[in-house]
């Protein structure tokens, strides 16, 4: 008994087969700005644009890519992503809900209101939280229904730090011919470690809340090194701004994120990053590499923020 994919799909491989749209599975390798990278068994293919229906895409993707000189990625293969797709949507539109004033009801007349249930009010008061938020408070001459349970308490809303500057250092003094931080050596002129400075803006955006992530996302540079993918070796450090001399590094390294040239990653900062960050012990985020072979440059470094409740 023959299986239809097995042959359709040497149908397909063969030449001259069947016309029509013909098409074969690659790997994401990463996702760029102008596509994705492709791993099609030992060849990377860069920069491969893709149809607009391919949406959150990740490295590490099943993908269908039309053969021809120049392929295209025309869809994902993989589960059916409704439900997590409705989750998704639920958590934004919680999140919206909570950025705006809503009042339940409102309605007024020179009657008595109609139906039951409804109590005379003494005095109004009115104030804004710490949100920023209109709340009401009714004083009852006499209560005789309890109010309503007040509402769950939920996270102050996510934050986006992004860097105030950056840069490269090279033996020991900044390096002008670096267009964007950078690790490592491609020409034997020593060593490069690259930094990113946010000012005080961290230590800042996290002030009374209880932090439960920090996310940063890099790019990885074109035309610096090698290709394929090179892993970020992040370190800490405790500058509010570039130093004018050598760029020391704190705690690290941790090699959180693996890029080929052109490709964005986002990753979770270990739990003792995000508090030092938080209180202000660790201002920024450096990278440093020795020698040629995770020679890379980067850009981005905007870290979001997310909170729990209190």
């Amino acid at each position: 008994m023959t299986d239809p994919a097995a042959e359709l799909g040497a149908q397909l491989a063969r030449p001259g087969g069947p016309g029509g749209l013909q098409t074969r599975s690659a790997q994401v390798d990463g996702v760029t700005d102008l596509g994705v990278n492709l791993r099609i068994g030992e060849e990377l293919i860069l920069d491969v644009p893709c149809a607009d229906s391919y949406r959150n895409r990740a490295a590490g993707d099943w993908v269908a890519v039309t053969r021809g000189a120049r392929p295209v990625v025309i869809w994902r293969l993989g589960q059916d992503p409704g439900v997590e797709t409705e989750d998704e949507i639920r958590e934004l539109a919680l999140d919206a809900a909570a950025e705006i004033q809503v009042v339940r009801a409102v309605a007024w007349g020179t009657g008595e209101p109609f139906g039951t249930g409804w109590q005379a009010v003494a005095a109004t008061h009115v104030r804004k939280n710490e949100q920023g938020k209109v709340e009401y408070y009714h004083q009852l001459a006499s209560e005789t229904d309890p109010p309503p349970p007040p509402p769950p308490s939920r996270a102050p809303s996510p934050v986006t730090i992004t860097a105030t500057s950056s840069g490269s250092w090279r033996n020991g003094r900044p390096d002008d011919y670096a267009s964007n931080p950078m690790q490592g050596d491609w020409t034997g002129g020593g060593n490069r470690r690259g930094g990113w400075f946010y000012g005080m803006k961290i230590q800042t955006a996290c002030a009374g809340k209880t932090v439960s992530s920090m996310a940063v996302t890099f790019t990885r540079a074109r035309g610096s090194g090698a290709n394929g993918k090179r892993p970020m070796h992040l370190y800490l450090h405790s500058y509010t701004s570039p130093p004018s001399g050598q760029l020391a590094l704190g705690v690290g390294p941790e090699d959180l994120l693996r890029l080929s040239v052109g490709a964005r990653g986002t990753a979770i900062l270990p739990t003792s990053w995000r508090t030092a960050l938080a209180a202000g012990t660790a201002r920024g985020l450096a990278i440093y590499a020795n020698g040629s072979t995770d020679y890379a440059a980067f850009t981005g470094g905007s870290l979001r923020i997310t909170f729990a409740a209190t």
